[in-house]
């Protein structure tokens, strides 16, 4: 394709998200090497809310909204974001197109006194902005406390450093890409904390009428990647998980075989289904509809009734 002359990736401003975005700006700049590529920081009400739990605030369409408006107003052509960040109904007018290679998806357990969950004393507190870790906390080690840990990645592990909590889980990728590896005293398995659909991948949103863009950015999408995570975001996305709901889902691809591992639960944690399913892994979307279905089989519908969900 011929070269673009200019192009602008609109970016949250946190550092990991300047980060994620100056990784997609070198990407670009190797590929197109003529082409001058530019980042545009903005602001998101996401990141401006910080004293109240993301679930009650509108969940984390808030921290990509801006961006898409200064793309439909023609101020940038791309966005970064984190693909665990993204809903899973794409508004109008918008689409995905590249999903880039995974970083290490798993949760990090992150203390300066203890080296593990198991480790920590009863009444521990331990912080986390996920509906889903909390449940799996709230479920696995009941006798601890949870609180919520709002804020970006700096800010958490201040917080952390400060005394405010014993420990708190993140996900290990965004530690992973600002150098801060060391921070991590162990990283959960799938099987302790099963990540959010998405986690550790980053997303290329344009417009949905910029099939130049489309052409642009195509290079950057790691095809594994992208069928992981579209079958966990279509296990979600068929189970209301854009409407605050406690859920993990996670793919893999296992002797030519896409592996789905999926939980929904209620938000005290006290219900939980669990299963997994294995399929096809050019047909990611159909296996995560069958996932979803089989959760509802098992119990789901019922979960989702007590939660007040809003699935399709």
């Amino acid at each position: 394709m011929k070269s673009p002359q200019r192009l602008v990736i609109a970016s949250r401003e946190s550092r990991l998200a300047m980060w994620q975005a100056e990784h997609v700006q070198s990407r670009l700049r190797a590929l197109y090497p003529e082409a001058e590529v530019a980042i545009l920081g903005m602001t998101t009400k996401g990141d401006q809310i910080l004293d109240r739990p993301l679930a009650e605030i509108g969940g984390k369409g808030l921290f990509i909204k801006e961006l898409e408006v200064a793309m439909w107003e023609g101020r940038a052509d791309l966005a970064v974001h984190s693909m665990k960040d993204v809903p899973m109904e794409m508004p109008e007018g918008f689409s995905l197109s590249a999903i880039s290679a995974r970083e290490n998806p798993r949760d990090a357990f992150v203390s300066n006194r203890y080296d593990h969950l198991s480790a920590l004393p009863t009444g521990a507190v331990v912080g986390t902005s996920s509906l889903r870790r909390e449940v799996i906390l709230r479920r696995t080690w009941p006798h601890l406390e949870i609180r919520s840990l709002r804020g970006n990645l700096d800010t958490r592990l201040r917080k952390l450093d400060e005394g405010q909590y014993d420990a708190i889980i993140l996900a290990a990728a965004g530690l992973t890409r600002l150098g801060l590896s060391s921070r991590i005293r162990t990283l959960l398995s799938p099987e302790e904390s099963l990540p959010a659909p998405g986690q550790g991948a980053l997303g290329i949103e344009i417009r949905a009428d910029r099939p130049d863009m489309a052409d642009c950015v195509a290079a950057l999408n790691d095809p594994e990647t992208a069928a992981c995570v579209r079958a966990e975001r279509a296990f979600s996305r068929a189970l209301g998980g854009s409407c605050q709901l406690p859920l993990g889902g996670y793919a893999v691809l296992d002797q030519g075989e896409l592996w789905l591992r999926g939980f929904i639960a209620t938000a005290d944690g006290h219900a939980m289904v669990a299963d997994a399913v294995r399929g096809d892994p050019t047909q990611p979307e159909r296996l995560g509809d069958h996932l979803a279905a089989t959760l509802r089989a098992r119990g789901g519908d019922a979960i989702l009734a007590a939660l007040g969900a809003c699935p399709r």
